[in-house]
């Protein structure tokens, strides 16, 4: 940067040394040398002094005014710009006023101020300020222009509605979307594809994809390449990868040829498909029509072989790249800390630092979300004293990953700390620090957390309230709990999925409410799924209620959802009870029966039906050991036994506490 600024001094001085400054072309020059170098203090001070030369039109001074706007980056640029327009008397002018409207959007105080000033606006101008309320978090306010423009009969454009639906999918606003796309339709700006695609992208972020589907049917021929692939990727949303497929031969047959975004959107169906045959085949296309340089192709190309199984091929064509940039090291290293390949993806962390590239907060995150699932604290270690030694910050993601790698791993007090040390936490690090406390059994630390999160400003979103439900729900704390989501529903508005009411099913459960539990099954206003019936089994299983128990299975029934624990549930509820009899274990076993090959959750052994053991992985010397519950058969286990005996008491330490 300083070398720009050197260098544009110099230029200054040589045009001043040829009086050519007050050229039109060599101002205009100057004005962006300055904007590009990134020195537009430089540049604000050409403007008192030349901007104002009677040798310019008003034409040529909006458009030097123009260029400098362009270049702002910061809102006391911004400032000193409209303070010298307002001098100058060029604030009068519309074109002026519609560029410093759009270069403030971004401070929307900021600009409503300079919009009040405005006498008489001009579309342009509403439609700036549409878009900065749309992209600055406030989205409720550009339905309101929205609908006081149409109040006052202005007529609006087809860039009005794509601002206003792109707030709607923004702020997952479907009924008022809904209502614009009938607008949009009685104006006749559907007529614009711009708009038509505006409304797919909205209907399919909003995962209406029966309305995405009805949209895009409708005057087919009218479809561009972007409604395809905007379609393609409602498909993805919805997990419908098959259907991503059958509309790319559509479109083939439609006469279409497939872009990056097609490219990108197959890849991703055939890797959640898991076929490997396809993405062969894709991954040839790819070559055929020029896209396999591209660095964003090649990355999906290296997930999708990944998630269909063949790492291998992967890193074939990782390492077969001349250029990599950190994208493409975070997919290789994330997917094989995925599939519990610990040491390679370390292994490759350590190749990426050599060669230069150095590893973002992402690439981190990703290594360390595979560490539980493979035992491997020790690799969440060396990324802990990575961090120490670059010095790098603690942020919302790495401090977010960091304490779910160390609570999911059984180390809550490290969990703590890093939640301590983090900076700019957000909603996610609050609710995975609250998720660890219930993991651990430490419910009322949970409820504590969650009070001071909310004393300190951040406001909790649905994720947050299923944390602390279930920590409410394993903690027994029934009242707490209930406090909780009537808060939720209450103060915050959100409407409560079939999770919450889980949570709720499973505290009242779990506490003997079993009556009341069965009441607010009845009484949902949703459809309850099967899980919330199984999980009322479970709790008439543990106090030996046979009624209900009978009662709920039936229901399962009538849903379709058996599943063979049922069968292990009631069993154990009639064995509780004192009424597990020959002929009702014969039942129980012959209803299982049916099932079994479908589910695979429990196996036959003779006339028995028991249930598969549990197993866990543990990290001992630096290496991963899988072991079965009851079964000694492991050549380590007297020495793991040993070790674990001998760390009992840091395991069963006392709780952590957020107030140290």
């Amino acid at each position: 940067m300083f070398g720009a600024v050197f260098e544009v001094n110099i230029m200054v001085q040589g045009y001043r040394r040829l009086n050519e400054i007050f050229r039109l072309k060599t101002l205009g020059g100057l004005l962006m040398t300055f904007g590009n170098a990134l020195c537009l203090r430089h540049s604000l001070g050409i403007c008192p002094r030349h901007l104002n030369a009677k040798s310019f039109s008003v034409v040529e001074l909006d458009q030097k005014l123009s260029s400098l706007l362009k270049s702002c980056k910061k809102a006391s640029e911004t400032n000193q710009i409209h303070g010298y327009m307002v001098k100058s008397g060029l604030d009068n002018i519309p074109f002026n006023l519609s560029k410093l409207l759009a270069a403030s959007i971004h401070d929307m105080e900021y600009a409503a101020s300079i919009f009040r000033t405005i006498q008489s606006p001009n579309l342009f101008m509403f439609n700036t300020m549409l878009r900065g309320h749309s992209i600055s978090g406030y989205p409720k306010q550009a339905f309101m222009m929205f609908n006081n423009l149409r109040a006052q009969g202005i007529l609006l454009d087809q860039f009005s509605f794509i601002t206003t639906i792109k707030a709607c999918w923004r702020a997952s606003e479907i009924e008022i979307g809904q209502g614009i796309h009938g607008i949009a339709v009685k104006s006749g700006n559907t007529m614009f594809i711009d708009v038509k695609n505006s409304l797919l992208h909205f209907y399919c972020v909003c995962k209406r994809i029966g309305d995405s589907c009805k949209l895009f049917n409708e005057y087919p021929e009218e479809n561009d390449l972007v409604s395809w692939n905007t379609l393609m990727g409602g498909y993805l949303l919805v997990s419908q990868p098959t259907l991503v497929l059958d509309l790319f031969r559509k479109m083939c047959w439609a006469g279409l040829k497939a872009s990056v975004a097609t490219v990108l959107s197959l890849l991703a169906a055939v890797g959640n498909m898991g076929n490997s045959v396809v993405g062969k085949s894709l991954h040839g296309h790819c070559i055929q029509i020029g896209f396999s340089s591209d660095l964003n192709v090649l990355t999906a190309l290296i997930d999708m072989y990944a998630k269909t199984g063949h790492i291998y091929l992967a890193r074939k064509v990782f390492d077969g790249l001349s250029e990599r940039d950190v994208v493409l090291w975070n997919c290789i290293i994330g997917n094989y800390g995925r599939i519990g390949m610990v040491v390679e993806a370390v292994a490759l962390l350590q190749q990426m630092r050599l060669q230069g590239v150095n590893p973002t907060s992402s690439t981190l995150s990703g290594l360390l979300s595979s560490c539980p699932a493979a035992g491997a604290i020790q690799v969440g270690r060396y990324i802990t004293s990575y961090v120490e030694e670059e010095k790098l910050k603690l942020d919302a993601v790495l401090g977010t990953s960091l304490v779910d790698m160390y609570a999911k791993c059984g180390f809550l007090n490290e969990a703590l700390d890093i939640f301590k040390r983090m900076e700019n936490k957000d909603v996610k690090s609050w609710t995975a620090m609250i998720t660890s406390y219930g993991a651990h059994g430490q419910p009322t630390s949970a409820i504590r957390l969650f009070n001071r999160m909310e004393k300190e400003g951040f406001t909790p979103n649905e994720v947050t309230f299923l944390a602390v439900l279930s920590s409410c729900s394993h903690g027994g704390l029934v009242m707490e709990g209930m406090e909780i989501f009537e808060r939720m529903v209450k103060k915050y508005g959100f409407l409560p999925q079939v999770e919450h009411y889980g949570c709720l099913i499973d505290l009242l459960g779990r506490a003997g409410m079993l009556e009341e539990a069965h009441k607010l099954i009845k009484g949902l206003p949703i459809k309850c799924d099967a899980t919330a019936w199984r999980t009322l089994l479970a709790a008439c299983r543990v106090y030996g209620n046979t009624e209900l128990g009978e009662y709920v299975k039936e229901e399962l029934r009538k849903m379709y959802k058996e599943h063979p624990a049922d069968s292990l549930l009631i069993s154990s509820t009639y064995a509780i009870a004192g009424r597990l009899s020959d002929s009702i274990r014969t039942q129980e076993m012959k209803e299982a029966n049916i099932v079994i090959e479908k589910y695979g959750a429990v196996e036959i052994q003779g006339e028995k039906m028991v249930k598969e053991p549990g197993l866990s992985t543990i990290e001992l010397d630096n290496q991963g050991l899988s072991c079965v519950a009851f079964r000694q058969s492991h050549g380590r286990y007297k020495f793991t036994g040993h070790q674990l005996n001998a760390q009992s008491g840091f395991t069963s330490s006392g709780a952590a506490s957020i107030d140290k």
